[in-house]
């Protein structure tokens, strides 16, 4: 090519445009996650775990896999897990809920607030000690006052005297098979 002028980028300059390409991904993510939470209805078909279900969405063909957020139940081979699961399929298999979507996670499951006539369901279940508040960095999640009050009338996993979190659970044994 005659006349063509081509950049050559090395060093500092080099590391400085990746992480200002990295920043701008990074912006752009936020800003797609940022977009107002999707509002749906149908029927939870399948509960996975404590906090992990199946929902086919009115007009949907196919269940979609979907996490309640705000929450950490156990894991289902962890102590109360079995306990976690019954107590969500008990609530909503079966039965139509709604949802509020609000982002994706690492799996690809989208993170939902569930409504079962009107009531949080994830409240529910940390109510009635079958999760934890979702903690992140110092927050202690949105079903702090849920959590406290489960943990002092000693419901479900809370009347164990130091009950394992899941992601502690997770680093210490791996994922459950």
């Amino acid at each position: 090519m005659r006349g063509a002028v081509r950049l050559v980028v090395v060093g500092p300059v080099r590391r400085g445009l990746r992480a200002t390409l990295l920043a701008l991904a990074g912006l752009w993510a936020a800003i797609a996650q940022a977009a107002p939470p999707q509002r749906l209805d149908g029927i939870v078909t399948r509960v996975s775990d404590g906090d992990t279900l199946w929902l086919r969405a009115d007009g949907g063909r196919k269940p979609v896999k979907l996490r309640l957020v705000g929450l950490d139940a156990p894991e289902v081979c962890q102590a109360h897990g079995p306990a976690a699961r019954a107590a969500l399929e008990v609530r909503v298999l079966g039965r139509r809920v709604g949802l509020q979507r609000h982002a994706v996670d690492e799996h690809g499951r989208a993170l939902v607030t569930l409504w079962l006539d009107g009531r949080d369901v994830g409240a529910g279940l940390v109510a009635d000690g079958h999760a934890w508040s979702a903690r992140w960095r110092g927050d202690p999640g949105p079903y702090a006052a849920e959590e406290a009050a489960a943990r002092r009338a000693g419901r479900g996993l809370f009347a164990a005297p130091e009950p394992e979190q899941p992601r502690d659970f997770r680093r210490r044994h791996g994922p459950c098979r």
